[in-house]
């Protein structure tokens, strides 16, 4: 049993070769013998890690239910290695794809609910696309997105560019910007925001083929509500449901936060 109350064994995986690879860090939970419910993937949120509480107390729920569940850090995240200014949404996306690939042998895992928050709510929809695109669109169960902040770079970062920001992007290749959530800055860098643009996902109809539930705050100050109405409109399944918290913030950690995220997931579980 380890400091989180679970049984989750730590991997670790390495993705790419030669200079593009890059070692990832992953805990995996195996489920119950008998249980036969969808595994939860966690796909945390820009420069988080799967220490986070929400994806803690997502193990944590998942021991108690019984199934399996998978944590892992993405490239320059927390404990996986690589340089977090080499990250873009593609390199993100095929390193969560690779650690899909290693579970399924791992833990034998088929079907799958999947948990983003912020920009792992792009990520999931990326996912989403290009399971379909392999055949194996079957194995998404559903989907709980967090504040989801599906082409964040294209649509709530650039318009708002400073004249500042701009020159740094020209001349130095990123710029920085202060955040609440801790006392470094924010690194956005012109590789990340050109990837972004090739990685568009509401340009058209979104097709998961799964349930939905996005759970947004009202006065998130980093993803403004009126986005996740925006994403509702471009889904195309009709079990798609959005909650909005009239006082949450973009973290949505709080116990009351927490009761929302795990009773939405229990519910995608049961249906499934």
């Amino acid at each position: 049993m380890n400091q989180n109350g679970t049984n989750e064994s730590i991997d670790r995986l390495t993705v790419g070769a030669g200079a593009e690879g890059r070692d990832l860090a992953m805990q995996l939970l195996q489920e119950r013998d008998g249980n036969t419910q969808p595994h939860i993937i966690w796909l945390g949120g820009y420069r988080s890690d799967m220490t986070g509480t929400k994806a803690v107390e997502l193990a944590r729920f998942a021991a108690r239910l019984g199934t399996g569940c998978i944590r892992f850090d993405y490239s320059g995240h927390g404990a996986s290695g690589g340089a977090f200014v080499d990250g873009t949404i593609s390199r993100w996306l095929e390193e969560t794809l690779a650690v899909l690939e290693y579970a399924r042998t791992r833990l034998g895992t088929q079907r799958l609910l999947v948990v983003g928050s912020s920009m792992g709510g792009w990520l999931a929809l990326r996912l989403a696309q290009e399971l379909r695109q392999r055949g194996r669109e079957n194995d998404l169960a559903g989907m709980v997105l967090i504040a989801p902040a599906p082409d964040f770079t294209s649509e709530l970062i650039e318009p708002n560019l400073t004249e500042a920001e701009r020159t740094s992007l020209a001349e130095r290749g990123f710029f920085e910007e202060p955040t609440p959530y801790g006392p470094d800055p924010n690194i956005y860098t012109l590789k990340l925001i050109e990837d972004g643009r090739r990685n568009r996902v509401l340009d058209g109809v979104i097709n998961t083929g799964c349930p939905i539930h996005v759970l947004q705050g009202m006065e998130d100050p980093d993803v403004p509500y009126t986005h996740s109405i925006r994403l509702m409109e471009h889904l195309s399944c009709d079990d798609a449901v959005l909650t909005l918290v009239r006082d949450g913030d973009h973290r949505l950690s709080r116990q009351e936060d927490i009761e929302k995220l795990l009773e939405a997931v229990k519910h995608l579980l049961d249906a499934s």
